[in-house]
């Protein structure tokens, strides 16, 4: 049966890698539309190679080149664009890939268009699991999980009852930090943080995964799409990637999910479900692989993924804050404006300034991810007035007292 598609974030790494997935499935699959981000050469061969009805672009100067080179096709732009894309009536699954908090209007979207959802964007779970869960219920629609993790829980879950799980193991690989002490994460430059062991993934995520807060925010995940309390979560450092995942029964029992770390497996599981295909991957190979290991957490060294536990703990409105912070952090990262530890103090900061603010609305929570975003410029402002006044004494006369620096 020919399944046709939406593809959020087609031009990034979970978007490129459900391409390729549809690319060796032919016959079951049917791209219909795109919706892309900033690299317009690559969305350009897409169109060609896929043929969709309907594209978005982020920016609205990508419009004249795409429509000269495609008159026939209908293309937005902007923020609306990725909403046209996920609503498209002749669609049946939307991938949902776009990164950060884009992608939680037009997932709920096409929730209400009665689409089943793909979910790769974890931070609609993040920021409105509970309002997600509550439309999907209503729609009538199913979310089937794209994070390697969440796709290894479903696994482990089949033919079982979620009455009978005594805790499920969500593993991380560690990120390239794992064996760092504390005080060697000071002086991390953005390339060693962008070299992730096991994983060729889109520069956000890999610095979510350097920093575990990924790993938190999976958590946070875990708890709305499995519908299990933060204390039958637990997160284990597992270096070889391997094991995506685990799931522990009342009666002791143990089921894992094991893989290659490619994303193209639990995406072809998602888009296929409750079928497998084939694909062209090789094989596992547990004789070349030989160790597996576990390690517990280092919550002092990754205080992300603390964060995260206690942001679920705090509910309402404070993964949403602890959401919006972060993206202000990593990207003053990625354009190396702050430093690595400097990600979890921002994030923390935010936190404490939020924690009166409540949430119970999709208004509420897109007004509280604004404001959360303006406070992690407030502070990111004063950190870089306080940097600039070790130097310049003048600016030091300026410098306003924060006890949060202290």
């Amino acid at each position: 049966m020919l399944k046709t598609l939406s593809i959020l974030g087609s031009t990034g790494s979970i978007g490129t890698s459900t391409l390729d997935v549809v690319r060796q499935n032919p016959n079951r699959f049917r791209v219909q539309a795109l919706a892309a981000g900033k690299n317009l050469n690559l969305l350009i061969e897409q169109i060609r190679e896929f043929k969709p009805k309907l594209v978005s672009v982020q920016h609205e100067k990508d419009l004249p080149p795409l429509r000269e080179i495609f008159p026939e096709l209908k293309i937005f732009s902007g923020t609306t664009g990725p909403t046209e894309i996920a609503s498209l009536a002749e669609v049946d699954l939307v991938v949902s890939a776009l990164v950060g908090a884009a992608g939680l209007l037009p997932t709920l979207k096409a929730i209400e268009m009665g689409k089943d959802i793909a979910l790769a964007n974890k931070e609609t779970m993040v920021i409105a699991g509970e309002l997600v869960n509550e439309a999907a219920k209503k729609a009538g629609v199913k979310i089937y999980p794209v994070d390697s993790e969440h796709s290894a829980i479903f696994q482990a879950l089949q033919g079982n009852r979620i009455e009978e799980v005594r805790k499920i193991i969500l593993t991380a690989s560690g990120g390239p930090f794992r064996t760092h002490a504390l005080e060697d994460l000071q002086n991390v430059t953005l390339a060693q943080a962008l070299k992730h062991p096991n994983w060729n993934m889109g520069q956000k995520i890999t610095i979510d995964s350097a920093t575990l807060m990924n790993k938190g925010f999976e958590v946070i995940e875990a708890r709305w799409l499995f519908d299990l309390p933060e204390e039958k979560i637990e997160v284990l450092i597992h270096p070889q990637s391997i094991i995506h995942s685990m799931v522990e029964y009342q009666d002791g029992s143990v089921m894992a999910q094991l893989g290659i770390p490619d994303m193209r497996v639990p995406i072809s599981y998602a888009l296929s479900y409750p079928e497998r295909l084939k694909n062209n991957l090789v094989s596992l190979d547990l004789i070349k692989i030989q160790n597996l290991s576990f390690f517990e957490p280092n919550l002092n060294k990754f205080k992300c993924l603390a964060l995260a536990k206690r942001a679920l703990k705090l509910g309402g409105g404070a993964p949403c804050i602890l959401n919006a912070a972060n993206e202000v952090a990593v990207d003053l990262f990625l354009k190396e404006e702050i430093g690595f530890l400097q990600i979890p103090e921002l994030n923390e900061w935010v936190m404490k300034a939020g924690q009166e603010q409540r949430a119970s609305t999709i208004e509420d929570l897109i007004r509280l991810d604004a404001w959360s975003r303006e406070k992690a410029m407030e502070y990111f402002e004063t950190i870089d007035l306080f940097r600039k006044s070790l130097y310049d004494p003048i600016a030091a006369l300026r410098y306003p007292k924060n006890p949060h620096l202290q």
